[in-house]
């Protein structure tokens, strides 16, 4: 180990500046590769050495750069580095997160509510010993000046040796490139700043503006509604209504004119899986979401949500949760519920004959599950109180969720209730998750990993519907999409549409 000096030739200061991040972050890394080499192998232990040696000369090859360039900005990125690459690390080694893309996107569009319920003392025991504490030492240390003519062949050095043993590793490409979207995302700290980067430029590009829909016509004067309940982590497989041994369904099993079919989502993030269900097809594109285009061609629409990461809705009756907060008199304001509170009556009041309703719930994101529900809807014990996932019981774990699911059981009987007492109206509830969740199956937590590689809990994901009597049937059982939503309501509400697909639509 180098000889640590208050001041220090840019070398030197660079390569102890690559062995620290090496050592301190990469603990994920090299767990993913050796669980994908076979270690005791020839090849398995020259992927290893050779991943180590490359990323500590490219990291030095950086981190050499930029102080030479400008050793107070160069030293200004090593610490905001070191910073965040302890909180990475910390969802990395506590979650099995992978900081991709796609997790990036959630990180980026998380609300303060659901990123505070992440804190815990062992964040900070991270935070200190692996953010704050090297970066004093790099705050501390003086670099000398080097001159242009060694800074040049040291660089150029750095480079041609990178490029040698790349090319000595010619038969390991295909290797690296089948798992580079979680050797790129466990790589600190180019997962977040080039993910980071390549988020803004895609973003960028497929909001330039968003593409409207060919116009629509309400074909009747038919009274219908339909409330689509966006679910939140909901994992089918924990539904009794598919099957699960623990009755998470007390009423919906009891209740008439409910159907549960099989479904997968189309990503493992809120953002992607809520654009999923509200777009007509799954693309990258922008295009105009379902209540966007339902209120453009004259359907009442009204979206109420306690989450976050839909895409923009341009609606008159937006209401999110501080709003129905302020306005609940009675039930726990808190929780989901909420987003029940004057429904009926704003619906009654409704000079529409066609209206669509959204409700966004938040029931089963974690870690805080035994946080998303009433007291009284603790069914299952003993469950697990702390955002450390790890730490629990698999039992402790499981119960949590499932106290979620017990909660959303009870949500959406609350609906259908509602809806059975509007006798005018021929109605129906869909209730579909914007993906699944782990819960600790293969060490892995929550949701978010890249969906080639995503294990079934995080896609399959409950799609119940209910309809009214003497309303609709729907089509014999086959397995659903998220993208079913859009055509099956444009069927209901009998909204005629030239981009409608009849074999998305899962009504008769």
């Amino acid at each position: 180990m180098f000889k640590l000096k208050n001041t220090l030739s840019l070398s030197r200061f660079a390569a102890i500046m690559s062995v620290l991040n090496f050592v301190l972050y990469h603990y994920g890394f090299f767990s993913f590769v050796a669980k994908n080499v076979e270690p005791k192998s020839l090849n398995g232990i020259i992927i290893i050495v050779s991943l180590v040696i490359i990323m500590s000369v490219a990291n030095f090859f950086t981190f050499y750069l930029i102080c030479f360039l400008s050793r107070i900005v160069g030293k200004s990125l090593l610490v905001l580095f070191f910073l965040l690459n302890a909180i990475a690390v910390y969802f990395v080694n506590t979650y099995s997160a992978i900081v991709d893309e796609s997790m990036i996107g959630n990180v980026l569009n998380t609300n303060y509510s659901e990123s505070s319920s992440f804190f815990s003392f062992k964040l900070v025991l991270y935070i200190i010993f692996l953010g704050i504490l090297p970066s004093i030492y790099v705050i501390r240390t003086k670099i000398e000046k080097t001159r242009i003519k060694r800074f040049l062949v040291i660089s150029s050095s750095a480079l041609v040796f990178l490029l040698v043993l790349a090319f000595a590793n010619a038969k390991n490409w295909l290797w690296i490139d089948k798992n580079s979207k979680q050797l790129g995302g466990l790589a600190m700290p180019w997962s977040y700043t080039v993910n980071t980067t390549l988020f803004y430029v895609h973003q960028h590009q497929k909001n330039k503006k968003e593409i409207l829909l060919p116009n629509a016509t309400i074909k009747d004067d038919k009274k219908s509604i339909v409330v689509l309940v966006i679910g939140e982590s909901a994992r089918s497989e924990n539904f009794s209504l598919y099957g699960y041994k623990k009755n998470t369904n007390p009423l919906l099993s009891k209740t008439p004119n409910v159907f549960p079919f099989k479904a997968t989502s189309c990503a493992t993030y809120t953002t992607a899986g809520v654009k999923c269900i509200l777009e007509h097809k799954n693309s990258s594109d922008l295009y105009e979401i379902l209540p966007n285009y339902l209120y453009r061609n004259k359907v009442e629409v009204i979206w109420r949500t306690t989450n976050w990461g839909e895409p923009p809705v341009h609606i008159k009756n937006y209401e999110n949760k501080e709003k129905l907060e302020s306005e609940c008199k009675t039930g726990d304001c808190k929780y989901d519920e909420v987003l029940l509170t004057g429904l009926k009556e704003e619906i009654l009041a409704s000079k529409s004959n066609k209206i669509f309703i959204v409700l966004h719930t938040s029931t089963s994101h974690g870690p805080s599950y035994s946080k998303k529900y009433p007291p009284q809807f603790e069914t299952f014990k003993p469950v697990c109180n702390s955002v450390e996932l790890g730490n629990c019981s698999k039992d402790e774990l499981v119960n949590a969720y499932d106290n979620t699911i017990v909660y959303t059981d009870y949500i959406l009987h609350n609906v259908i209730e509602d809806l059975k007492q509007l006798k005018d109206y021929s109605s129906t509830m869909l209730f579909v998750s914007d993906h699944g969740e782990s819960l600790g199956e293969n060490n892995l937590y929550m949701h978010g990993l890249p969906l080639s590689i995503a294990p079934k809990e995080q896609c399959d994901i409950p799609f119940i519907v209910w309809v009214s009597d003497n309303s609709r049937q729907l089509k014999p059982e086959q397995a659903l999409t998220q993208n079913n939503v859009f055509h099956s309501v444009l069927n209901f509400l009998g909204i005629q549409s030239p981009i409608y697909d009849e074999g998305m639509n899962i009504f008769k």
